[in-house]
């Protein structure tokens, strides 16, 4: 551990964490990704980072496929989820230096206070929990949908959905990355975790 510490400088620029926590829903989505365009609007990371929840509960969802793309071009298909206003309880954010026993954590929205979002957009890989929809359109045109944050819709002829609210327990998700128009964290814990305590979230 000491050895890999005094090196460790080369791998610690690599510990690309997100200090903005993720949160984003599915469903059964059919993702149109060959006609999906550019999803976040900045190059990601090489890196995923995982996000759980006790629950979230959000307004005016919109969700259709997209590419998330790094700096050297390679491109990552991803399920570009759109949250108007969010609230999320027990968040934690969690990211792994690759090939090191060091994980950075981040907490927030324990005691009954969660965090809260607004125009919120995840670039998501892969998402598990209880989701309930209501009002949701399935299937809907990319380029149709509205009700979520601003622009959040897909290109034309592609596949969508839209729903009124979600609500997900249980929430475990790997994302390549988030954006927000404000993103509130009560009670923020930041850690960076070593060896034994390089724990992820899930």
């Amino acid at each position: 551990m000491q050895e890999w510490l005094g090196k460790g400088h080369t791998r610690w620029r690599r510990f690309a964490a997100m200090l903005l926590p993720a949160s984003a829903v599915a469903g059964a989505i059919v993702l149109g990704m060959a006609n999906g365009a550019i999803a976040a609007s900045f190059a990601v990371s090489g890196q995923t980072f995982k996000v759980s929840a006790s629950e979230l509960q959000g307004e005016g969802f919109v969700q259709y496929g997209g590419i998330a793309q790094e700096v050297d071009g390679t491109q990552h298909p991803v399920a570009v989820t759109g949250i108007r206003s969010a609230k999320l309880f027990d968040l934690c954010q969690s990211v792994k230096t690759p090939g090191a026993p060091v994980v950075l954590t981040i907490r927030a929205g324990g005691g009954g206070r969660p965090a809260t979002a607004s125009d919120l957009l995840i670039d998501v890989e892969s998402l598990e929990g209880d989701a309930t929809f209501t009002n949701i359109n399935i299937g809907q045109d990319a380029s149709t949908l509205e009700g979520g944050p601003d622009n959040a819709r897909g290109e034309r002829g592609a596949f969508g959905q839209q729903a009124d609210r979600v609500n997900i327990r249980n929430l475990r998700q790997v994302a390549r990355s988030t954006q927000a128009g404000t993103f509130t964290l009560t009670g923020l814990k930041l850690k960076v975790n070593v060896g034994s305590a390089a724990k992820e979230c899930f």
